[in-house]
């Protein structure tokens, strides 16, 4: 496994992380807590030390598991990084998401990043991952509600005391990441992007280049559909929102599968499977210092663990990118 510093941190983190949202359930049509402690574990011993979740992952479920998973681990062999900012027990912050928990039970998600508010998701996250530090703590939402000024605030009390080692931001665009600067030094952004959504290179990516801000890079595999496994006809599970995304539809899904076989030459090549060439592919962009690879099973963080050791010429990269480029999908 390939280890990268992560921005102007001294956090070591493995080129591919352990993304630990499916094995929280919620969306993903429910998850085996006793396969995903076995993968977390997998991860590990195959050098795959770093693990991201939240506490919105089946609100609080993927924590807990993370937590089992890694009671037996010595704490500074792995790279615990956890989030704060959406909370479903309150109704203070800015509405985000209405849903259903695993149990089919109505949650209002709200944006919510009060100091206080902070503070206490630092403690719930300590509590469930069943750890005295978290090695990298995130903003998982912006709070238009709150001053960035004061949620960064807690967070600059919460790495003086010891409990959080690096700060780090979500889904946050350039200018909101220089607000949160001004008061504590953010190491990382952690946006989507894949072959199939390039959007940061315009902004996010110069941007980080600029400031020393490693990107961690959610979705490589656009939640599955660049595996190449998700053919028409699919079947998902019952609360498995994919099947409404436009990428796993019609056409969309048609003209990817076509792209994917375009490349599948180059992974045989190398005796890789596309998912592992597309991780591989990941790595390589400019800017990128992670991967977060989702995982419900030993074998998908084997499969996922080898993209690292792969390499890519000059020649294989143009042609996939020229791939990429003639894609024209409807979204």
């Amino acid at each position: 496994m390939e280890y990268r510093k992560l921005g102007s941190s001294d956090l070591e983190i493995s080129a591919i992380a352990f993304g630990a949202w499916a094995i929280g359930g919620w969306l993903w049509g429910g998850a085996d807590e006793n396969e995903a402690q076995k993968a977390i574990r997998a991860s590990i011993d195959l050098g795959g030390t770093t693990i991201d979740t939240a506490p919105v992952y089946g609100f609080g479920v993927s924590e807990i598991i993370v937590g089992k998973a890694i009671e037996s681990v010595p704490r500074d062999k792995i790279q615990l990084l956890t989030k704060y900012g959406l909370r479903w027990d309150t109704e203070k912050g800015v509405a985000f998401f209405a849903t259903q928990d695993n149990n089919g039970n109505d949650i209002n998600i709200q944006k919510f990043a009060g100091k206080d508010s902070v503070i206490k998701e630092c403690e719930d996250s300590l509590r469930r991952l069943k750890t005295d530090y978290i090695d990298l703590y995130q903003i998982h939402w912006h709070d238009e509600s709150t001053p960035i000024s004061e949620t960064m605030e807690a967070v600059e009390q919460l790495l003086k005391e010891g409990k959080i080692r690096a700060a780090g931001v979500c889904n946050y665009q350039t200018d909101w990441v220089d607000e949160a600067l001004k008061s504590v030094n953010i190491v990382s952004n952690q946006v989507p992007y894949s072959m199939l959504r390039k959007d940061i290179e315009k902004d996010v990516v110069p941007h980080s280049l600029e400031k020393n801000i490693g990107i961690l890079a959610y979705s490589p595999l656009q939640r599955g559909v660049l595996t190449g496994k998700i053919k028409s006809g699919y079947k998902f599970n019952e609360g498995d929102n994919r099947a409404d995304l436009p990428y796993f539809k019609g056409e969309n899904l048609t003209k990817i599968n076509a792209f994917l076989e375009g490349i599948r030459p180059i992974a045989e090549d190398k005796g890789a499977t596309i998912a592992q060439l597309v991780l591989k592919w990941t790595l390589e962009q400019p800017g990128i210092t992670c991967a977060l690879a989702g995982a419900r099973n030993i074998q998908q963080v084997e499969d996922n663990l080898k993209a690292a050791s792969l390499s890519l010429s000059e020649e294989e990269k143009f042609q996939i990118n020229q791939g990429i480029k003639s894609l024209n999908l409807d979204l």
